[in-house]
């Protein structure tokens, strides 16, 4: 990716964040340009009236004027770095916002997919061990310095002599050959560590994370990773070792060519003094800018190099704010109501995978219907919720909504009229109200009241101290509550009803409970819904005997859509054969 392509990305991303960020820098530079030129050209005055006239008013002017200069600048700039600094947190803060809102907003299949998770770790380490961003910004601020003080400097030195210019600048050319080469050194280099890095990492935040705690007494596991962490960590060091020994060469190199230049401005500035072509004053001045110009040159091109650098490593944030975010993939039309669901000759393979998890499936869910899924494991159940939810597009085939094609629908209304109970639901470390409404805590109390009856969990709630504002989970607050595997579910449920969606899914919500108590949900939930079309999904039969239909899918096709009286007709179906499969082990009538 090109580094104007990056370098655009970025500014403009600063630019929609904070554009009086921009104005400041050029103020700052402008401040900073203004006392180094004041500071060259000053002193030349005082040094002047020492050896000349010897004037007592002059000497305290120009003595005056230089402590003014640097007393009032010293104060913008510390004035205008504590403004600066304000405002590089408040921007950094912004980005980071912007990340997790596009990590959020990309298609979902991107979030499935070994390359972006890849590229989403990658652009993570760039931001947070990296700090690549704010680094990007320091770096900005010292180039705009350094290039505004070069350009007065210059100014100044070529009333004596373009010689010294041209000099200066082939000396500042090697100590910046010197440091490009440096830069790709360091970029290869840590290029290469970040596997290593993220590895080592992996195992240091496996100790921090309470849930594997059990396993690691169990299994006594505690010598293996503090093994496995020591040899990442000599792994590390080894690669360190050569990288600094590299760098002390190089600096070595740069000192050196320092020390010449320095020679140099003095050897040719005096003299020019010994000619009589210039003063005692002019000397201490052209000297003084030579010795800027080079201090800035080098600080302008170590500021250039690093901003390079940073590139390289931004561009795997660059990269993911570039994907297109689920919301551009879709159409106008908003969605008022879920009528009817048609799947019309659809066919799918997850990314990156050749094998079809559904091929050429066609069935047709009515308003209101209550339908259930079933079929062996991989048969590609929760694939369909999946494509009815738009978390993936179809290879080929269209799935309509009231005869119109899914992806026509303006994205968030589209899925404000679908609520879904996912096998892998989350329960957070928020309230119990704000896990039921996503909203901010006081919104509905009535109704979550209302819900939470429905779902039969209300005197549980009660009995907590804080009631619906108790925190799930003890992670943030000691009286927070740890429900049980059915509590939670009831809780996830409660979400879904919440949400007051003309289509409810539950996929496989329940799997961890008994047979008989993932009945008794599915049936209580059907009555909830009430006249909602409902989707369930679930390995056990004894689920689907209440519902209208059942869609039963095998290695990918339709197999069967029928009732659950129809299905038991057919002895040779593989409806028949898993309900009786299942019937016998659950005593369950057939």
């Amino acid at each position: 990716m090109k580094n104007k392509i990056k370098i655009k990305m970025v500014m403009k991303l600063v630019w929609s964040i904070s554009p009086s960020y921009f104005f400041m820098l050029i103020f700052n530079s402008l401040i900073f340009t203004g006392q180094i030129l004041l500071n060259v050209i000053l002193p030349k005055y005082l040094i002047d009236e020492l050896t000349g006239n010897r004037d007592y008013n002059m000497l305290i002017f120009w003595v005056v004027a230089i402590v003014a200069n640097n007393l009032i600048f010293s104060f913008l700039k510390k004035s205008l770095k504590r403004l600066l600094d304000i405002k590089d947190k408040e921007v950094m803060w912004q980005v980071e916002r912007e990340f997790a809102k596009k990590v959020m907003s990309v298609e979902y299949w991107h979030l499935e997919d070994p390359y972006y998770l890849d590229l989403k770790e990658r652009a993570s380490f760039a931001m947070q061990n990296q700090s690549a961003i704010s680094n990007l910004i320091a770096n900005t601020i010292t180039l705009l310095n350094q290039i505004f003080a070069v350009i007065g400097l210059i100014a100044i030195m070529l009333q004596l002599s373009w010689v010294l210019v041209v000099t200066l600048l082939v000396t500042v050319f090697l100590i910046i050959v010197i440091q490009v080469n440096n830069m790709g050194y360091q970029q290869k280099f840590f290029s290469e560590i970040i596997p290593v890095n993220r590895k080592y990492g992996y195992y240091i935040n496996l100790v921090y994370d309470k849930i594997y705690h059990k396993d690691f007494r169990l299994f006594d596991m505690s010598k293996m990773l503090v093994q496995t962490t020591d040899s990442y960590n000599k792994e590390i060091s080894t690669w360190f070792c050569k990288f600094f020994k590299r760098l002390g060469i190089s600096m070595g190199l740069f000192q050196v060519i320092v020390v010449l230049q320095t020679v140099f401005a003095y050897g040719f500035v005096g003299s020019q003094t010994l000619k009589g072509s210039i003063g005692i004053g002019d000397l201490t001045m052209y000297v003084s800018s030579a010795i800027n110009f080079s201090s800035s040159i080098i600080s302008a091109g170590y500021a250039l190099v690093g901003i390079f650098q940073i590139l390289g490593y931004l561009e795997p944030f660059v990269e993911l704010m570039s994907v297109s975010d689920e919301a551009e993939c879709t159409g106008s039309m908003i969605l008022e109501n879920v009528d009817s669901i048609r799947f019309e000759n659809v066919t799918f393979s997850y990314p990156k995978t050749d094998k079809k998890v559904l091929d050429n499936i066609s069935f047709e869910i009515r308003k209101g219907e209550k339908v259930s899924i079933v079929g062996l494991n991989g048969a590609g159940k929760s694939t369909v919720v999946k494509l009815i939810c738009r978390l993936y597009q179809p290879d080929s085939g269209t799935i309509y909504i009231n005869d119109t094609d899914i992806f026509e629908y303006e994205h968030k209304s589209y899925l404000s009229r679908i609520a879904a109970v996912f096998q892998d639901y989350k329960l957070f470390n928020f309230s119990i109200q704000e896990n039921i409404t996503c909203k901010p805590v006081g919104i509905d109390n009535d109704r979550v009241d209302k819900i939470l009856d429905e779902v039969e969990i209300t005197d549980k709630v009660k009995s907590l101290p804080k009631g619906i504002n108790t925190l799930f989970g003890k992670e943030y607050d000691e009286e927070g509550v740890e429900f049980s595997g059915g509590q939670s579910q009831k809780i996830a449920i409660a979400r879904a009803l919440y949400k007051d969606a003309s289509l409810v899914i539950l996929d496989e919500p329940t799997s961890a409970l008994d047979p008989m108590a993932e009945a008794e949900i599915y049936e209580n939930f059907n009555n909830m819904v009430g006249n909602k079309t409902a989707i369930y999904i679930s390995h056990r039969m004894s689920s689907s005997v209440f519902c209208d239909r059942i869609l039963v899918i095998n290695k990918g096709i339709v197999e069967a859509y029928d009732t659950h009286k129809k299905l038991m007709e057919n002895t040779e179906g593989l409806y028949y054969k898993l309900f009786i499969s299942q019937a016998s082990n659950y005593n369950i009538n057939v």
